[in-house]
């Protein structure tokens, strides 16, 4: 077979069929560019290569060269002579090179990974049904397609120990561990906190914690999502929910700007557990543990349910008339979140131009950067509010220009989303010479002062999209119904914009999009079903220099953080 190079690819044989890759390829990778699967224990392909679990063993061949004169060896045909290796190789360890040949289905390779199945299974326990990793196993789906189908095992099986706590979050089925080292290599390579080894050898080979330390890092519940056996569970969600009764849906995490994509997990309006989603552009396939912990929030004991007129319950609708009128009055100031949504943002730009806002101002947060996916910035949506107009500079962390416009009389009407003004630095005494509304989904000081409390709903309770430190704007999707009495943030504001306007205003983000995507804007060609679930990258420089980024994301591109800068 001649070698036919294509943009500086090369070409490798997989099973009979050519394939172009570029040099270097992981085989496992490269397999699955064919629509196959290799099955693999130890590889991640985030992680270093350890080849230590033997599954991914394959036959491979190098095209031929005759030793005394180094020329190729070719058979009758004129092609190739194929020299294949006596005994299989693991396809985790080998990287493409020109020529090369890769069996994945031959009758060595079949008996080989048959042989290693039987091995893991030699202590492991025959207990699926009440393992907590049914239903996302990879030994019980490996063993269904690779196993011999029946055991030769008489002995009694080494039992080792359950329920070890590695740390908080973290918890150690260890019987069932197969020394993938998946977890170890992650919070060396990854997290940075090298804290997990194994002890022991052979048959009583033990995962642990190093003397005096644990897995206590913001990441360790990612060596939970990695571990493709039952041995290491979230100690949060460990038998609470079968897998496969969970509907998943796509989300962000909200907790920084780095905006890491998520899958949230639910069944019949309870949100169980918030996971990663794989992005290379943005968060590889990690997440912070605290982002996971998010959902909590659903269902906390100061969740905001109800809307309130001069402090008595009442409903949605009589509560955002009453801020309709509110809002007519003279002096309105407008104190946005960094938390909106780029269309709750785009329809509060329309409600601030209507009212003829004395000042429209976004509450800063920051915290340290952690070098990995959490970012100063704390707010997910900062650069929405750029993109959208609705402000025009950074935000600060208090509210004190807003004070000042109160205390003179400038600013007699303030509408708040999703923002804590006595938080923020402004006084109740302040609150108090104000008409106030306010639309939240928690409890605050700001709502009990408020003349017009609205129940917005939280991340998990609506759709939308969000604009990263990178500038790509990024989508989420409705996981659970809001509690009765609340109200989706999007169509309270459009609401209101209706009353202001006497016009009929979108409320569902697919139809605010067909004006945010207008002619000219930065969002133009854009929708929200066109929007690709790794999301879009848009033009930093539009942001006129006012974008900023403090953290990185594993593989942040420099010419981004270039761009913003400039």
């Amino acid at each position: 077979m001649a070698e036919e190079k294509k943009d500086n690819l090369i070409t490798v044989n997989i099973d009979g069929q050519d394939l172009q890759v570029p040099p270097g390829t992981n085989m496992v990778e490269a397999v699955k560019m064919l629509g196959k699967e290799v099955p693999h224990y130890c590889y991640h392909p985030k992680l270093s290569i350890a080849g230590n679990c033997r599954m991914c063993l394959v036959e491979m061949g190098m095209p031929g060269r005759d030793r005394a004169t180094g020329e190729p060896m070719l058979n009758e045909d004129g092609t190739p002579k194929i020299m294949w290796m006596p005994g299989p190789a693991i396809a985790c360890g080998t990287n493409a090179a020109p020529g090369m040949h890769i069996k994945t289905s031959s009758p060595k390779a079949i008996e080989s990974r048959e042989a290693v199945t039987e091995f893991l299974l030699v202590n492991h326990p025959l207990d699926c049904p009440i393992c907590d990793q049914a239903g996302e196993c990879k030994l019980q789906e490996f063993s269904a397609s690779h196993g011999r189908g029946y055991s030769r095992f008489v002995e009694e099986k080494n039992v080792k120990p359950k329920r070890t706590r590695l740390g908080p979050r973290v918890t150690l089925d260890d019987e069932r561990c197969i020394l993938c080292s998946r977890c170890i290599r992650f919070s060396q390579e990854i997290a940075k906190d090298d804290v997990l080894g194994f002890t022991d050898r052979g048959s009583y080979s033990t995962l642990t914690c190093f003397p005096g330390k644990e897995l206590a890092n913001n990441y360790s519940l990612n060596t939970v999502d990695i571990c493709p056996v039952g041995a290491l569970t979230s100690t949060d969600f460990r038998f609470k929910m079968r897998v496969w009764f969970l509907k998943e849906s796509k989300s962000i995490d909200f907790e920084s700007s780095v905006g890491c994509n998520t899958v949230v997990s639910s069944r019949e309006g309870k949100v169980y557990r918030v996971t990663p989603r794989r992005n290379d552009e943005v968060n590889d396939t990690w997440m912070p543990d605290s982002g996971r912990e998010l959902y909590k929030q659903i269902e906390s004991e100061d969740r905001f349910s109800y809307s309130s007129v001069n402090g008595s319950e009442t409903s949605a609708v009589e509560a955002l008339k009453a801020a309709g009128e509110i809002l007519k009055g003279e002096g309105v100031a407008i104190v946005a979140s960094g938390r909106n949504t780029v269309e709750e943002q785009f329809v509060l730009k329309q409600i601030a131009d209507q009212v003829n806002a004395k000042g429209v101002y976004l509450v800063a947060r920051y915290g340290d950067d952690d070098g990995i996916l959490i970012s100063k910035d704390r707010n997910p949506n900062v650069r929405g509010a750029l993109a959208t107009g609705l402000i025009s500079e950074l935000p600060s962390e208090k509210l004190s220009a807003l004070g000042a416009q109160i205390d003179s009389g400038e600013v007699k009407v303030v509408l708040a989303t999703k923002e804590d003004l006595v938080a923020a630095g402004l006084s109740e005494e302040q609150l108090k010479k104000v008409k106030l509304v306010a639309i939240d989904t928690h409890a605050t000081a700001t709502t009990k002062s408020a003349d017009v409390a609205i129940a917005g709903l939280t991340q998990f309770e609506k759709s939308g999209t969000l604009i990263n430190q990178q500038f790509r704007i990024q989508k989420f999707h409705k996981v659970v119904p809001g509690p009765v009495g609340s109200i989706d943030d999007l169509a309270a504001l459009s609401a209101i914009l209706a009353s202001l306007t006497g016009e009929t205003c979108p409320s569902v983000v697919g139809t605010v999009w067909e004006k945010i995507a207008a002619e000219g804007s930065i969002f133009e060609g854009l929708s929200f079903k066109g929007i690709a679930d790794t999301g879009v990258l848009l033009d930093g420089s539009a942001f006129s220099g006012l974008a900023f980024v403090e953290g990185k994301s594993l593989h942040f591109e420099p010419k981004l953080e270039e761009a913003a800068a400039e």
